[in-house]
């Protein structure tokens, strides 16, 4: 029996083999144009490496030798591609590993996608990686491209076509791998690796992201994901890559999460929005389609932004229109376009001609040949972190490559012209490592990504939320009601009003003397969750008079397992926040901030971070939210009391991370105050039982 560590070094080392073969064999090759065995072997044609073909029927199929099966073979092959039926695969793979094969691809379908009988096919092959150390692609994708290793381990039309280069992509979908290399290569770039996923029974994002963070040639990475079942393992990995270089991502999902969700919070917090929290988090850029991962990926490959919190962007135009779009679209996104120092307006004056605008944007009007001067005047003024540059093709006045040579700020140059004119513009600037794009709403793209991962790099180096655990918690068995609730909440130091819960009416009597009016009278019920919709929240109650017409309207409220009465301390008005979280089986706790109240799923006003959080990372949760100068004192209102609701979001973290048996828990509304704030109402949900 090998040891566990002995295996993880051996599964480490036969990725490697998979990803970067030297050797191969196709097992079910076959001379028929129809079948994937010939398609996978046609694909191959360029390979490199020692190539053999698996048919015990046949001693070689164009022109590559034939082995009847893998123990047959003259060495251990590092990639074993396998175009046989599902049911054989297992044996195979056993086989393979028996050999010392590094790695299988799968091509044949039939597994997990299928359905039970497909799982259990996928739960073996899962389990002799696991037991062996070889490793597995897929099943159910298209492959894997390695131009550098001419390797195209594929079935799909002219993929040994791609050039190498120095952008990787790692996509869920096998599909998706390929559209999005084929994009690169329409922009000009090469691919160091692009790896389909598939089903992911062994080898997942986070197994390939590991090897491409030691892949010297690899610059970016694209991430394409569909749904997650490791969250915190690829949160891991992705901050160690973001660290070395720049990723950038799409995730699939827009839809919401349907019956799962009971709170507002639930609601929220759809799948997609997590794994994008989760991804920011990690350091990742996050895009929203595949012409835009293609692009972001191509522009960071040549150019990463240093470090830092707000980066200035300035625009040099010899066209004022679309200097105008590519501004405009800058400033929407909320990026940095500062003016100009006093000394470097001044040598743009000097520069250009009369009239031009040279504040920032710099309308250079018709590029003359004090053009690469503009460009270093502007490059160099210190508020300036990047320069982009838009500017039609005119051969006869300007030469981007020769203007753009040693300039001193990262350059994002864009143009439009004829295709002839432009390819040749991207592979002079691209001969100097320059990103070269085609519109100015790429133009505008590139400053989106660029200044997204500078700001996220400031950000890396910040101390984590403390989650060392502490005494054992006493576990909850079901969902709480409002009291209990709160109760709980209190524990963790979040603030909550004087109340009681009361049976009978005598108590609730009593319980108004107690508290003192006004008082708040809330139905509890088990299973009910939103009170208000059913008439069970009866505010500003001062009277005993008032509190019978209360508990009369309460009793009339249907509620099957009965129910009770909770006299609450009324709280003073002031701005609703909801604040909540999720116990999420892949990332764990996720925690949302928004504006709160009824309206909460309305107003569409929310934050999310996968938890437990900093203090400083809630800071910016709240700073986030469209509300955020309601908070920070608007037109003369006070300002808020911000920090006291960002100490809620971490204990909800906190708590969530000690209760894994919660599946929901929110605070809806949070009342903030210029001091303090208080939690007025409480829902917590346990995880269904499986």
């Amino acid at each position: 029996m090998i040891s566990g560590d002995a295996i993880a070094d051996l599964r480490h080392g036969n990725l490697k083999r998979l990803l970067f073969p030297r050797s191969i064999a196709i097992v079910g090759a076959s001379k028929d144009p129809a079948k994937a065995g010939f398609n996978a072997l046609n694909t191959l044609s360029g390979f490199d490496g020692d190539l053999f073909a698996i048919n015990p029927r046949e001693s070689e199929i164009a022109g590559v030798p034939c082995f009847p099966d893998l123990a047959s073979l003259p060495i251990p092959v590092d990639l074993a591609i396998l175009a046989v039926p599902a049911k054989a695969c297992p044996a195979v793979v056993r086989a393979a590993a028996d050999k010392g094969v590094g790695g299988v691809f799968i091509i044949s379908g039939g597994f997990g996608e299928t359905g039970e009988e497909g799982r259990a096919l996928q739960d073996e092959l899962a389990a002799i990686c696991r037991e062996t150390g070889i490793r597995l692609l897929g099943p159910n994708t298209s492959g894997f491209l390695n131009p550098r290793e001419r390797c195209a381990a594929s079935f799909v039309h002219r993929c040994g076509d791609f050039a190498p280069g120095r952008v990787a992509v790692v996509a869920q979908s096998g599909g998706v791998n390929l559209t999005v290399a084929f994009q690169l290569r329409a922009l000009g770039e090469g691919v160091s690796l692009a790896v389909g996923i598939g089903n992911g029974a062994d080898v997942d994002a986070s197994d390939v992201l590991e090897q491409l963070l030691e892949d010297e040639e690899t610059r970016a990475i694209t991430l394409h994901l569909e749904g997650v079942t490791e969250g915190r393992r690829l949160m891991q990995t992705l901050r160690r890559v973001t660290a070395v270089k720049p990723v950038c991502a799409v995730v699939a999902g827009r839809a919401d999460i349907g019956e799962f969700a009971q709170s507002h919070t639930g609601n929220m917090l759809g799948a997609r929005q997590r794994t994008v929290a989760a991804l920011r988090q990690s350091g990742v850029v996050v895009v929203d389609t595949l012409e835009e991962l293609a692009q972001a990926a191509s522009v960071l490959a040549a150019v990463r932004l240093a470090p830092c919190a707000n980066p200035g962007v300035a625009l040099i135009t010899g066209q004022a229109g679309p200097g105008l779009l590519i501004v405009d679209g800058v400033k929407t996104l909320g990026l940095s376009v500062p003016a100009l120092a006093d000394d470097t307006a001044q040598k743009l004056a000097a520069l250009l001609p009369p009239m031009t605008f040279v504040k920032n944007p710099v309308d250079t009007g018709r590029p003359s040949e004090t053009f690469p001067a503009v460009v270093q005047a502007v490059a160099r003024d210190p508020a300036v972190d990047l320069v982009l540059i838009w500017s039609l093709v005119e051969p006869a006045v300007l030469d981007p490559a020769s203007a753009l040579q040693d300039v001193p700020s990262p350059v994002v140059f864009g143009s439009a012209g004829m295709p002839d004119d432009i390819d040749a513009q991207r592979a002079s600037l691209g001969a100097l490592g320059l990103s070269f794009v085609t519109s100015p709403e790429r133009l505008v793209l590139a400053a989106r990504v660029l200044c997204a991962d500078a700001m996220a790099q400031t950000k890396r180096g910040r101390a984590e939320a403390d989650v060392t655990a502490g005494a054992p918690m006493v576990r909850i068995a079901g969902n709480l009601d409002e009291s209990a609730a709160k109760a709980l909440l209190a524990q963790y130091g979040i603030p909550v009003p004087q109340r009681r819960v009361c049976h009978t009416h005598a108590e609730a009597h009593a319980a108004l003397e107690d508290v003192g009016a006004p008082v708040v009278v809330k139905i509890v019920a088990e299973g009910l969750v939103h009170k208000s919709d059913v008439g069970g929240v009866h505010l500003g109650v001062r009277s005993s008079a008032d509190l019978d017409r209360a508990l009369a309207a309460i009793d009339a409220i249907p509620a099957e397992g009965g129910r009770s009465y909770l006299v609450e301390r009324m709280a003073a008005g002031g701005l609703e926040l909801i604040i909540g979280g999720t116990n999420d089986p892949a990332w764990g706790p996720v925690l949302l901030v928004g504006a709160g109240g009824v309206n909460a799923e309305v107003l569409d006003d929310s934050a999310l971070r996968i938890g437990p959080i900093s203090c400083a990372e809630a800071l910016e949760m709240i700073a986030d939210l469209r509300i955020a100068p309601l908070i920070d004192g608007f037109r003369g209102s006070p300002r808020l009391d911000a920090l006291a609701a960002a100490k809620v979001l971490v204990a909800l973290g906190r708590l969530l991370s000690d209760h894994p048996e919660i599946a929901e828990a929110e605070i809806n509304p949070f009342r903030l105050y210029p001091q303090g704030g208080v939690a007025l109402d409480a829902v917590v949900i346990a995880q269904q039982s499986a």
